[in-house]
């Protein structure tokens, strides 16, 4: 995997300096963030969103990595500014009030995101931050400053229930679950409000259900609320992700048509 051992699980922290090197780039001291496209989406009642390009993990059932999420070559470079304006745009002529990051990992372009927050909170136009929390929870100054956007909000996608769910689904080491979690905690421990400014995502398509009370457990641990807000993810089955689930041996137990018809593939 791009020169990084998955024999026994990879570091995403050092896979995200090889990935950075390959989608961040600065220009006149400007960091600009390598893109695969821009458009309206259905999600969340309707949002604008830009797709990223290149993620320090590498899921088993990823939806973009096609496109996005598991390769660095395509796209364009856009710095801040001419992201925020193509999603204002596209926000504005659909009669949206939400944007997003999406597709790759977007907390690996760090001051590009701060900057987007900037520009985003002067447009009063909500700012989603989908991100797997690696970073955030290496890094408790980014989160810190992350806190000071009224208009951001973080939604940390959490692979698993657990440490083994998140080495099956990512293949990455199974401690760096815990990272995960502690993106959420850096974040309430500057300030965010839990649920309406971080809120956490779950894959459970791989989970047991005794892993997810425990994982719910956990979740309180850090704040009572956080168990109450929990956004269930599964797997939808596009064919090119059908395609990565026989790849990897991957068998959820709970998925679902693109059409939202449960299907089980066990």
């Amino acid at each position: 995997m791009n020169g990084i051992s998955i024999e026994k699980g990879y570091d995403p922290l050092k896979l995200t300096e090889y990935i950075r090197e390959k989608v961040v780039r600065m220009v006149d001291n400007v960091e600009e963030r390598r893109y695969y496209r821009f458009r309206k989406d259905r999600w969340y009642g309707g949002i604008a969103t830009g797709d990223v390009v290149g993620c320090n993990l590498r899921c088993g059932m990823c939806w973009s990595w096609k496109s996005a999420s598991h390769i660095m070559a395509k796209g364009f470079y856009c710095n801040p500014r001419q992201s925020f304006q193509q999603l204002r745009n596209i926000a504005y002529s659909s009669g949206f009030r939400m944007v997003r990051l999406s597709g790759g990992e977007p907390t690996i372009s760090r001051e590009h995101i701060l900057e987007l927050s900037r520009l985003l909170e002067n447009s009063k136009l909500q700012f989603v931050l989908e991100t797997n929390g690696l970073i955030i929870g290496d890094d408790p100054d980014f989160a810190r400053k992350l806190v000071q956007y009224n208009y951001l909000v973080v939604r940390v996608s959490l692979k698993g229930c657990c440490r083994e769910d998140f080495h099956k689904i990512t293949l990455a080491r199974p401690e760096f679950f815990d990272l995960q979690l502690k993106a959420l905690e850096n974040l309430i421990e500057v300030g965010a409000k839990p649920c309406d400014q971080v809120y956490p995502a779950v894959m459970l398509s791989f989970s047991e259900k005794r892993d997810y009370e425990l994982l719910q457990e956990k979740l309180s641990n850090i704040h009572p609320l956080l168990s109450k807000c929990i956004d269930e993810e599964y797997v939808i089955l596009y064919p090119h992700v059908i395609r990565l689930l026989e790849m990897r041996r991957l068998k959820p137990k709970i998925s679902f048509r693109p059409n939202g018809i449960p299907e089980s593939m066990v």
